[in-house]
C-alpha cells in the first residue's frame, strides 16, 4: 500500500484546504513530518486513518467530538481526499463526517449526514470511475485491500512508540490484549468460549440428568413407604460420580421387600376370602329360618281374623242375591220415571202459554187456538208490500240527506278555491323573487370567502410582524452585547496564552527529574533549567479563558442564528402583509389595526351572504309546494263543478220517488204508527197462539204415557217375587256399592284359601317346631368377616400397587442410568478439552490458555523478526526473544526478553534505560509491522510513520537507527518520522512541515534541496 496524495478541509486544526504530494516526499525514502506542538502533526495521520476507515485512532473517536476545525468558515465541508495504490489498483477515498450547515431555507443549522465516495483510476482512458458510495461496502472493500483492521492499521503503519515501550514494560495479560487486536486471536478465544460453553453445557446435561435420577428415588422412597428399606434413602447430590449405581441397588432392595409383602398379603386374603363365605351361609340359613317361622304365626293370627269376620261375609252376601232379582224389575222402574218426568214438564208448560194469553181463550182447545192463528196469519201476509215501501223510503231519505251534504261541502271548497286562486300570481312572483335574492347571496358569498382568508392572513401576519419587529431589537441587542463580551474574552485569552508562552520553558523545566530525557530535546543532562517569574501564567488558567472565550464565541454565534432568524421571519411576515388585493398599492404598508377592521367587515358580509344563501333550497322548496299546490287546487274546483251537476239530476229523481212511497205507507199503517209496529204486533200473537197449541197437546200425551207406564211396573214386581214395587226398588243396589260388596266377599274368600295353603307347607310346619332364630348374631358375625376380608383386600392392592409402581419407577431410572451414560462420557471428554485449553487443567504445566499458545507463537515470530533491526541499532549488542516460563503465580506463554551479547545474560525488556528502550520498541514496532503484513496476507506496506522518541538517542545511536530506517527504501518502502528533534531536520532533507496560526495551521512540503512550499 502507498500514499500517493491526501487534501484535509477543515478538518482537526486545518481551517482551509492543505494538500500533501506524498509521492514527492516518498522520493527521498526517508522524510520527516514536524511542527510545534499543537500544530496539527498528528491530525495528518488521523486525516489517513479517517480517509480509509472513516474514524480517527484512540481518544480522538470519543462520543462527542467533533472533527470539524473551530477555524473553518460556515459553509465550508469537513472532508478527506486520499488517493492511494493497494496492490495493482490506484484508488481514491473521499469521506465527510456528520456535520453541521446552514440551512437552505430559513434561518438556523441543520445536520447533514456523513458520505462517503470511492474512485478507481483507469489507465487505459485516464479518467477516474466512481465504484461505489455505501459506507458499508467501501468499509467492506478497503478492509478487504489492505488487509488490516483500523486497530492494526494504527500499530503497524502508525507506528505509537510509546504503546510499545509501555508493551516492553506490560505483563502477559497486557500484551496479549494488543497482540490479539492485531493478530485477531478472536477465533482462538471463541474456540475456548465455545469449549466452556459446551463443558457448561454437558455438565448441565449430566445435572440435569442425576436430579431426574434423583427424582425417581425420592419417588421410589414415597412408593416404598412402610417397608424397611424406605427408612435408608439413597443420599448423593447432582454430579456425583457413584450416585446412579447407589439408586439402582437401592430399587432392587426395594423391589424385593415390596415383592415378599406382596406374597404375604396374597396368603391372607385367601384366608380372609374362606371365612367371609363361611359366615354368608350361616346368616342365609338363620334368615331362613326366621322367616319360615314368621310366615307361621302370620297364618294362625290370620286364620282368626277369617273367623270373627264370618258373620258379615253371609250379609254381604244375602244383600247381593236380593240386587240379582231386582235388576229384572229395574227396566220398568226406569220407563215410570221418565213418563211422571214428562207429564209434569208438560203440565207446567200448558199453564205458562196459558197465562200469556187472553181471558176468553185461557180455556180454549188446541183446535180453537190453531184456527185463530190461521186467521192472523192470513192478515200479516197483506202487509208485506207496505213494509218494503217502508224501508225504500227510509232509504230514499239517508241518500236526499247524503246528498245535502256534499252539496254543502262541494260550495265551500268552490269558495276556497276562488279565493286561493285569487292571489295566486302575487305570490308566485313573491317567492320566484325570493330564489333568485337567495342565488345572488350564495354567489357574493362565494366571492367573500375567497376574499377573507387572505385578509386573515394578512392580518396574522401583520401581528406577527409587529411581534418580531420587537423580537429583532431584542435580538440585535443581545448579539452587540455577545460581540462585545466575546471580543473581551478573546483578547484576554490571547494576552494569557502569550503569557504563558513567554514562559513556556520554565513551565517544562518544572517537570525534569535527574536522568529523565528532555521532552524537547531528549538530553537527560539539565544544567541549568529555566525559572518562573512573576505574572507566569500556568496551563490552568489558559484553559480557564480559552474556556470563557470558547463561551463567549458560542453566544455570540447563538445570538447572531437567532438575529438571523428573526430578521428573516420578520421579511416575511411583512412580505406576507403586504400581499394585499389586486388593485392595492404595494408601497403602502397596513396596521394590524387597519387589518383587523378589514377582516371585521369581511367576516359580517360573509356571515350575512351566507345565511341568505343557506335559504336557497328552502325557498325553491316553497316555490315548488306552490306550484303543486296550484294544480291541485285548480283540479279540485272543476271536480267540485261536475259533481255539482250530476247531484242536481239525482235529488229530482228521488223526490218522485219519494211521492209514490209516501201513498203505499198510508195504505199499510193503518192505525199504527209505521207498518213495521202493526206487523210486528201481528207476529207476536202468532207466536203465542202457537206455543199455547204445543204444550197443550204435549200434556195430554204425557198423561196417558204416564197410567201406561205405572200398568208395566206393577206387573213386573209380581214376577221377580216382590210384593211391591216399592220393595223392589228397595232391594236394587248401584254398581259402585254392589262391585264393593262383591270384592269385600271375593276377598274374604281368597285369604281363607292363602291361610289355608300357608297353614299346609310342609316347611313352614318343620320351623314352627324349632327354636326360635337368631339372625342378628349370624348378621355381626357376617360384618366382621366381610371387614377382615376388605381389609386384607386392601393391604394385597397396595402391596400389588407397591410393587407395580417400584418396578415402573426401576424401569424409569434403569433407562435414565442408560441416556446418561453417553452424556457423563461426552462431559468428561469436554470437561478436559476445556480445562487444557483454558489452561486450568493439570496436563496443561505452564498453564497457557489456546489464545495465549497462539500469540506467543506470533510474539516468537515478531521477536526475532524485530532482533534483525534491533541487532544493528544496538551495534550487535541486543537481541529480543520470546519466554514462556511463568512469572510467580500468573500464566505463562507472552514473556519477552532481551539478550545482551556484552554480558551473554537474558533479562527483562523492563532493564532497558530510555533510548534503548526507544529503538527496542522501534525495532519491535517494525518487526511487527513485517509479520502483520504477512499474516494480512502479503500486502505490501510501502509508507509508514514512526511518531516520536529520538530525542532520548545519543548521535552515534541516532545515526545507526537512521541507517536501520533508510535500508527500509530496499524494500521501496518511504518512512515517514515524528518528531521535535531539530537534529533530524539537518540530517533529513524531505520534510512536512505544519505551521499553526490564529487562523488554522497550514502544512509546507520541503524535497532535497528546495525550500519550503505552502
Amino acid at each position: 500500500m502507498r500514499l500517493h496524495r491526501l487534501e484535509i478541509t477543515a478538518f482537526g486544526p486545518f481551517g482551509t484546504t492543505q494538500k500533501v504530494d506524498f509521492d514527492a516526499l516518498s522520493a527521498a525514502g526517508l522524510f520527516l513530518l514536524h511542527g510545534p506542538t499543537g500544530a496539527g502533526k498528528t491530525s495528518v495521520l488521523d486525516a489517513v486513518c479517517f480517509a480509509l476507515y472513516g474514524s480517527v485512532p484512540g481518544v480522538r473517536q470519543t462520543p462527542g467530538t467533533s472533527l470539524r476545525s473551530d477555524h473553518a468558515p460556515v459553509g465550508t465541508y469537513t472532508e478527506v481526499l486520499l488517493e492511494l495504490t493497494v496492490g495493482d489498483r490506484r484508488l481514491e477515498i473521499t469521506r465527510r463526517p456528520a456535520q453541521q450547515r446552514p440551512k437552505k431555507r430559513g434561518g438556523g443549522f441543520t445536520t447533514e449526514k456523513a458520505q462517503t465516495w470511492l474512485r478507481q483510476y483507469d489507465p487505459v482512458t485516464g479518467e477516474w470511475a466512481g465504484l461505489s458510495r455505501s459506507h458499508q461496502e467501501i468499509g467492506e472493500e478497503i478492509t478487504q485491500l489492505v488487509g488490516m483492521s483500523r486497530e492494526q492499521f494504527c500499530q503497524v503503519v502508525l507506528l505509537p512508540q510509546g504503546d510499545f515501550a509501555r508493551f516492553f514494560r506490560a505483563d502477559a495479560e497486557a500484551r496479549g490484549k494488543l497482540l490479539g487486536r492485531l493478530f485477531d486471536t478472536r477465533r482462538f478465544a471463541a474456540v475456548e468460549e465455545r469449549l466452556a460453553e459446551l463443558r457448561r453445557a454437558a455438565q448441565q446435561q449430566v445435572e440435569d440428568g442425576d436430579t431426574r435420577l434423583l427424582t425417581l428415588a425420592h419417588r421410589m422412597t414415597q412408593a416404598a413407604g412402610g417397608l424397611a428399606v424406605a427408612r435408608t434413602p439413597v443420599e448423593g447430590r447432582p454430579g456425583d460420580p457413584g450416585l446412579a449405581e447407589s439408586v439402582l441397588t437401592w430399587a432392587a432392595l426395594a423391589r424385593t421387600e415390596a415383592r415378599e409383602v406382596l406374597d404375604i398379603a396374597a396368603v391372607r386374603l385367601a384366608a380372609a376370602e374362606g371365612g367371609q363365605a363361611a359366615a354368608r351361609a350361616a346368616l342365609d340359613a338363620q334368615n331362613d329360618l326366621a322367616a319360615r317361622q314368621a310366615r307361621h304365626a302370620d297364618a294362625l293370627r290370620r286364620r282368626e281374623r277369617l273367623t270373627e269376620q264370618a258373620p258379615e261375609r253371609d250379609r254381604f252376601q244375602d244383600s247381593l242375591d236380593r240386587s240379582l232379582k231386582a235388576d229384572r224389575v229395574a227396566p220398568a222402574l226406569g220407563l215410570r220415571r221418565d213418563a211422571e218426568r214428562e207429564h209434569g214438564a208438560a203440565h207446567t208448560a200448558r199453564e205458562r202459554a196459558r197465562a200469556l194469553l187472553p181471558p176468553d181463550l185461557a180455556d180454549a182447545g188446541a183446535e180453537q187456538l190453531s184456527a185463530l192463528e190461521h186467521r192472523l196469519r192470513e192478515e200479516l201476509g197483506g202487509l208485506d208490500a207496505a213494509r218494503r215501501a217502508e224501508r225504500r223510503a227510509a232509504a230514499v231519505a239517508e241518500e236526499r240527506a247524503v246528498l245535502a251534504r256534499e252539496a254543502r261541502a262541494d260550495e265551500d271548497a268552490l269558495r276556497d278555491a276562488a279565493d286561493w286562486l285569487a292571489g295566486w300570481e302575487p305570490r308566485r312572483t313573491a317567492l320566484t323573487e325570493r330564489v333568485e335574492a337567495a342565488r345572488d347571496a350564495a354567489a357574493r358569498a362565494e366571492h367573500l370567502a375567497g376574499r377573507l382568508e387572505p385578509a386573515r392572513r394578512r392580518l396574522a401576519a401583520a401581528r406577527r410582524r409587529d411581534s418580531l419587529a420587537e423580537d429583532t431589537r431584542a435580538a440585535e441587542a443581545r448579539l452587540a452585547a455577545a460581540r462585545e463580551l466575546r471580543n473581551g474574552a478573546h483578547e484576554s485569552w490571547l494576552d494569557v496564552k502569550s503569557r504563558r508562552l513567554e514562559g513556556i520553558a520554565a513551565e517544562l523545566a518544572v517537570t525534569l527529574s535527574a536522568g529523565d530525557p528532555c521532552q524537547v530535546c531528549g538530553s537527560t543532562a539539565h544544567p541549568a533549567p529555566a525559572r518562573t517569574t512573576a505574572g507566569h501564567v500556568d496551563r490552568a488558567t489558559e484553559d480557564a479563558a480559552y474556556a470563557a472565550y470558547t463561551r463567549a464565541e458560542e453566544t455570540r454565534t447563538a445570538a447572531e442564528r437567532e438575529l438571523a432568524v428573526t430578521r428573516e421571519s420578520w421579511s416575511a411576515a411583512r412580505t406576507e402583509a403586504l400581499a394585499g388585493p389586486e388593485g392595492a398599492a404595494p408601497d403602502i404598508e397596513p396596521t394590524a389595526l387597519e387589518l383587523a377592521s378589514e377582516a371585521e367587515e369581511l367576516t359580517r358580509l360573509h356571515a350575512e351572504a351566507h345565511t341568505l344563501a343557506g335559504q336557497t333550497h328552502s325557498a325553491r322548496e316553497a316555490l315548488a309546494r306552490a306550484e303543486r299546490e296550484h294544480e291541485e287546487r285548480v283540479a279540485a274546483q272543476r271536480e267540485a263543478e261536475r259533481r255539482v251537476a250530476a247531484r242536481t239530476s239525482r235529488r229530482e229523481a228521488l223526490e218522485r220517488e219519494q211521492s209514490a212511497l209516501d201513498e203505499e205507507l198510508a195504505r199499510g199503517r193503518g192505525a199504527f204508527a209505521s207498518v213495521a209496529e202493526h206487523a210486528s204486533r201481528l207476529e207476536r200473537r202468532i207466536a203465542l197462539l202457537v206455543d199455547a197449541a204445543g204444550t197443550v197437546r204435549t200434556a195430554e200425551l204425557a198423561a196417558q204415557r204416564l197410567k201406561e207406564a205405572d200398568d208395566r211396573l206393577a206387573d213386573a214386581a209380581y214376577r221377580a217375587g216382590f210384593a211391591t214395587p216399592a220393595e223392589a226398588a228397595g232391594a236394587l243396589l248401584g254398581e259402585v256399592e254392589r262391585r264393593t260388596l262383591q270384592q269385600r266377599v271375593d276377598a274374604w274368600q281368597a285369604e281363607a284359601a292363602a291361610v289355608a295353603d300357608r297353614l299346609a307347607e310342609p316347611g313352614t310346619a318343620e320351623a314352627a317346631a324349632l327354636p326360635p332364630a337368631d339372625p342378628a348374631g349370624a348378621e355381626a358375625a357376617h360384618r366382621a368377616a366381610e371387614r377382615a376380608l376388605r381389609e386384607a383386600d386392601s393391604t394385597l392392592a397396595a402391596a400389588r400397587e407397591r410393587a407395580a409402581g417400584l418396578a415402573g419407577l426401576s424401569r424409569q431410572a434403569v433407562t435414565e442410568v442408560r441416556r446418561l451414560g453417553p452424556l457423563r462420557e461426552e462431559y468428561d471428554r469436554v470437561a478436559r478439552l476445556a480445562a487444557l485449553t483454558a489452561g486450568t487443567s493439570a496436563e496443561n504445566e505452564r498453564r497457557m490458555r489456546l489464545e495465549s499458545y497462539v500469540l506467543a507463537a506470533r510474539l516468537e515470530q515478531v521477536a526475532a523478526a524485530a532482533s534483525t533491526r534491533l541487532q544493528r541499532m544496538s551495534s550487535g549488542r541486543y537481541t529480543l526473544v520470546h519466554s514462556d516460563a511463568r512469572s510467580g503465580g500468573k500464566r505463562s506463554g507472552l514473556g519477552l526478553h532481551v539478550v545482551d551479547a556484552w554480558t551473554g545474560n537474558e533479562r527483562d525488556t523492563a532493564t532497558l534505560s530510555g533510548g534503548e528502550t526507544f529503538f527496542a520498541s522501534l525495532a519491535l514496532a517494525l518487526g511487527l509491522a513485517d509479520v502483520v503484513t504477512d499474516e494480512a496476507g502479503g500486502v505490501r506496506l510501502d509508507t509508514l510513520f514512526i511518531d516520536e522518541g529520538f530525542g532520548s538517542l545519543d548521535e552515534q545511536t541516532l545515526d545507526e537507527v537512521l541507517d536501520v530506517l533508510d535500508s527500509l527504501r530496499e524494500r521501496d518502502r518511504s518512512v515517514g518520522i515524528v518528531s521535535h528533534v531539530g537534529d533530524l531536520r539537518r540530517r533529513i532533507p524531505a520534510q512536512l512541515e505544519v505551521v499553526k496560526a490564529r487562523q488554522g495551521s497550514a502544512v509546507r512540503l520541503r524535497t532535497g534541496g528546495e525550500g519550503l512550499s505552502g
